[in-house]
């Protein structure tokens, strides 16, 4: 092996190894005596004993513990909650029905009448109600997905009414886009805006509840995203 540190050839009698070196040149030559006492081939001495004995290993192969009696669901209790659960996953990004109702709920979606006391306190059901644009979800979105939901919802919307869900999930939504837009963006966002401006040219009263949301979009897209020929002028 070759040296990494230079050192001269000495005398090992002319110090005491059994003193700590007083300099490095000492240290060098005391580092380099014990290498010299080294073995060149090492030989492990293993007894063969040892190895024959049996080892234990504690491995778990259990499963759950079985409920007491009575205690556990019924089979079809637990298709349910399967069947629910699938309900609230997000849907896939190709999914256009599936983004419906996840969006708008299933009492929009189907056009289910609620009776006067849902109406009052629907509760948190999103699966009828449908999921807020939370932050959890909109913020993961790419902006493909984006547009695939953005085209989805104006799909529905160009066939139906302006709802409370609809609102929300456009201006969430349009807050994600990246500019500059995407050419597929670009002509959505107009559409959304002219369809919010013929919705709102047949409101009946200044007093409708959907005429702030509805300006709000048209005010959005053509003042944020300079889509200027949109806006309402003065």
């Amino acid at each position: 092996m070759p040296r990494l540190l230079p050192l001269e050839s000495c005398d090992t009698e002319e110090y005491n190894s059994n003193e700590p070196p007083r300099n490095p040149q000492e240290y060098l030559r005391q580092v380099q005596r014990e290498a010299s006492l080294c073995p060149d081939v090492v030989v492990a001495q293993i007894d063969p004993k040892k190895l024959k004995k049996k080892q234990s290993v504690n491995v778990s192969i259990t499963g759950c513990l079985a409920a007491p009696q009575g205690f556990s669901p019924s089979l079809k209790w637990q298709q349910q909650q399967v069947s629910r659960f699938s309900e609230v996953r997000q849907p896939k990004s190709e999914d256009e029905d599936g983004w419906k109702r996840f969006c708008l709920g299933e009492n929009v979606y189907l056009d289910i009448q609620l009776k006067e006391e849902d109406k009052v306190n629907p509760g948190l059901d999103y699966v009828k109600t449908g999921f807020p644009p939370f932050l959890s979800i909109v913020s993961k979105l790419n902006q493909s997905t984006i547009s695939a939901v953005l085209e989805y919802l104006m799909n529905w919307f160009e066939e139906r009414d302006f709802v409370a869900q609809l609102g929300r999930w456009f201006y969430a939504l349009l807050a994600c886009l990246e500019k500059p837009l995407l050419p597929e963006a670009h002509s959505l966002i107009r559409q959304l805006a002219r369809r919010c401006s013929a919705v709102r040219a047949n409101l009946e009263s200044k007093d409708d509840d959907r005429l702030s949301a509805l300006n709000l979009m048209i005010c959005i897209v053509a003042r944020y995203f300079e889509q200027n020929d949109l806006a309402d002028k003065e």
